[in-house]
């Protein structure tokens, strides 16, 4: 079969579907008799991360007029002439929706839709009318007429019938690589910095919850003023801004009297005997002076960067008002962090195995959560990790996530029977 993906973005400016979307394009290129390409907009960072999509070469087109809207006019010939047998869009309310449902109508083939959490009631609440015309103008063509829709886990499928639609779902989930480690790293791995790192990681963006999860910060700190261990821990907000949320989270620091630093992340990462927790001199930028600071900004950290933030973290929190099915606490739980982590993650099996504790969304239950995990026994630290790794090897790794998304292409292809994954 030849089959593409269909997104808005190829790059990180997407945030974690870049890395979801990305990896299950490499396994699903990977099965035997899968051809598989990918088509985009351009962005920022588009023609930068381009080539990490090899084996896999993602076409990208041209955005005209309103960038929010994501118009390309050259999308939809593409995929007209492109011979292929099924499409898999990934997000909605841009233009590949209308460009997906142009191939459909010319095409007559069948389609896939993963909203990846957009249908969720947060997120429709978000630009609400700006969502009602798109819907008018083509969304509601584009949802109503897929032959499946792909939601992330079981909560994202009830928000998809919430939402009206009364297409087929199957139910497959974002997978995570799973890093190797050995014996010595296991020992040494947490020890390479002077304090405990709790770790936000992903984009700074509203929905997100740091603005809560900073008041909870500066609560938590006030309560154990008097306890050694409060002074253990620094919260490092790790991620790339969207729409001058950075600055917000700065300002509310100010106001709360939370000392923070800018370090940036390979600075962080690479100059070990500097504290994470440097205090701001008056240009902004960190100083090499006795440490006082609680909060440390990193910006963004992509590939290396990244993957040595967690693996040098001691706990994950995700304090997130709505996500389709979060990467970052599956990378978390990866390399073995105890994670914090509300409802709206959409993953409950965190909480059913024991590899995360379930925090609110106000600031006053979160605070309660990071008391809860940050004065735990080392031990139990390590019993959640150890819950999250073995989690994350029994039902997310992206081969098995690619093998279950085979077969509904195929099912929706004639080509065999319906998965078990698929609910109607």
């Amino acid at each position: 079969m030849k089959a593409s993906f269909v997104t808005a973005s190829v790059s990180r400016d997407a945030g974690g579907l870049y890395y979801s979307v990305r990896n299950l394009a490499w396994h699903l290129a990977d099965k035997p008799g899968v051809v598989l390409d990918v088509h985009g907009l351009d962005d920022l960072h588009a023609q930068l991360d381009e080539a990490s999509w090899d084996p896999v070469r993602p076409t990208i087109h041209r955005r005209r007029g309103l960038s929010a809207l994501g118009y390309a006019p050259t999308m939809a010939d593409a995929l007209i002439h492109g011979g292929y047998d099924l499409l898999h869009t990934h997000g909605i309310w841009q233009w590949p929706s209308a460009a997906v449902h142009a191939w459909h109508k010319s095409t007559k083939r069948p389609y896939l839709i993963a909203p990846r959490g957009m249908l969720d009631r947060w997120a429709i609440d978000r630009a609400k009318w700006k969502k009602w015309l798109v819907s008018r103008w083509y969304e509601a063509a584009h949802l109503r007429d897929a032959a499946c829709l792909h939601a992330l886990c079981a909560p994202e499928a009830e928000s998809i019938r919430a939402y009206g639609l009364k297409n087929p779902v199957c139910v497959i989930p974002n997978g995570v690589e799973v890093p190797e480690e050995n014996a010595e790293t296991l020992k040494t791995e947490k020890l390479t910095l002077e304090r405990n790192m709790l770790l936000f990681l992903g984009r700074l963006h509203p929905k997100k919850g740091l603005v809560n999860a900073l008041r909870a910060w500066h609560t938590y700190l006030r309560s154990t003023i008097r306890d050694p261990r409060s002074s253990d821990w620094t919260f490092v907000i790790a991620g790339w801004d969207q729409g001058g949320h950075d600055a917000e989270l700065k300002r509310l620091c100010t106001e709360l009297g939370l000392a923070y630093a800018d370090i940036p992340a390979g600075e962080f990462l690479g100059e070990t005997s500097l504290s994470p927790h440097t205090p701001l001199g008056t240009s902004g930028r960190a100083q090499r002076s006795r440490p006082t600071a609680s909060v440390i900004f990193t910006g963004p950290a992509f590939g290396a960067q990244k993957d040595l933030l967690l693996r040098r973290a001691s706990a994950f929190i995700l304090p997130s008002f709505s996500e389709g099915l979060p990467m970052s606490v599956l990378e978390a739980w990866a390399f073995r962090l105890p994670v914090l982590m509300t409802d709206h993650c959409n993953l409950p099996e965190g909480f059913l195995s024991d590899a995360a504790l379930r925090i609110g969304t106000d600031a006053a239950s979160i605070a309660e959560g990071m008391r809860l995990l940050l004065q735990s026994p080392i031990h139990d630290l390590r019993s959640l990790g150890t819950n999250g790794r073995a989690l994350v090897e029994r039902q997310f790794t992206w081969p098995m996530v690619a093998a279950q998304m085979k077969l509904v292409y195929e099912w929706l292809l004639g080509g065999g029977r319906e998965p078990s994954t698929v609910q109607h």
